[in-house]
């Protein structure tokens, strides 16, 4: 593989810390050739799809990209809005608000893992800024081979191709960082105030039950994430259940399911639901077309009688202070030099001993 070489680096330039933040990824338009673009990208991942290589091309090119493709695009089009995705749009608002919280000597730059903008752009941009220090935030509380491993895949990959790396720190989780907790709480116990309070549901998105069993830890960190927020509630634990969205296939994945277990409140067992998800950082087709709009039909359609989702964090004032102070805990002891006149003298000797021009 070969590397990418610095040709427009100069002796005396500026020096910077980066940040990469990342989330999942979005397609870049609402219609099916865009879909399908982004879900060829998004389902080839061995991360996402643990099924032999050859087995399942076949089955993504021969049947789901048929297939699937046309449905998901008609799912986004009941979320897309004048601004785009939105998850792209609370993911830069939450870029730029975070940019701005920060010393100006740190660069944050937002980057996808499926779609674009892509990490090998992200961190390329970071590089000609002269980011010679990196921290690479996913965007994914609970750690996931699914998720939080995909990214760093994608960040290594195109570091491989660099002949001067810069020194890489990788944020693996967050799901029991006690400002996560607090963000969360304090989302709640708003929606309360203005709505109302009910049996509360948290939704974590699903993984195949094997991911679990081969050692994933996403499922327990799910669990405690809804526990200590709970505990911060002071709920019993008659106020709030847990389930898991967003299955496919027939294999079994982590259960209860949220679609199944929607249905059996709705026949009288908890018929008033207030439900949060997490898991996701900015509100996407998972939380407002799955959650807001359909298992809300399903829910009310089968005799529930109230029904609120809790909106994601997305670019609240709560989210920019916790995803600050992951970074400034994550970056302590690292420094660049802002001295203008050492930048100076460090030209003129690498000038001095032959240095290009």
């Amino acid at each position: 593989m070969p590397y990418i070489g610095l040709p427009d680096y100069a002796h005396g330039s500026a020096e910077r810390l980066g940040v990469l933040l990342v989330n999942l990824g979005t397609p870049d338009d609402p219609h099916p050739p865009a879909v399908r673009r982004f879900l060829a990208e998004f389902l080839w991942d061995p991360r996402v799809i643990e099924t032999p290589r050859w087995l399942w091309w076949l089955i993504l090119h021969g049947v789901i990209l048929r297939i699937r493709p046309s449905r998901s695009s008609h799912a986004y089009r009941q979320i897309w809005t004048e601004a785009g995705s939105p998850l792209m749009r609370h993911s830069r608002e939450l870029a730029q608000r975070l940019q701005e919280s920060l010393d100006p000597s740190v660069m944050v730059e937002l980057a996808m893992t499926y779609g674009s903008p892509s990490i090998a752009s992200g961190l390329r941009r970071l590089r000609d800024a002269g980011v010679r220090r990196l921290l690479v935030l996913p965007l994914y509380p609970q750690y996931s081979g699914t998720t939080t491993a995909s990214v760093f895949d994608r960040v290594t990959a195109e570091l491989q191709r660099w002949r001067w790396l810069p020194e890489v720190r990788f944020v693996n989780e967050y799901h029991d960082d006690p400002a996560y907790i607090a963000a969360i709480v304090a989302s709640i116990a708003a929606h309360w105030q203005l709505h109302g309070r009910r049996h509360l549901l948290f939704s974590f998105h699903s993984t195949p039950k094997r991911y679990l069993l081969a050692g994933d830890p996403y499922h327990c960190q799910c669990r405690k994430t809804a526990r200590l927020i709970t505990e911060q509630l002071q709920l019993t634990p008659a106020d709030w259940s847990i389930s898991f969205q967003s299955r496919v296939g027939r294999e079994e994945w982590l259960r209860p399911y949220t679609d199944e277990l929607l249905v059996d409140y709705a026949g009288g067992k908890q018929l008033d639901l207030d439900v949060v998800c997490p898991g996701f950082a900015a509100d996407n087709l998972e939380t407002l077309e799955e959650i807001e709009i359909r298992n809300r039909e399903l829910f009310l359609g089968k005799g529930g009688k109230s029904y609120h989702y809790i909106p994601a964090l997305n670019a609240s004032d709560d989210h920019v202070e916790l995803m600050s102070q992951l970074v400034k805990r994550h970056m302590q002891g690292w420094t660049v030099q802002t001295d203008p006149a050492a930048k100076e003298a460090s030209k003129v000797r690498a000038l001095q001993a032959g240095a290009p021009r």
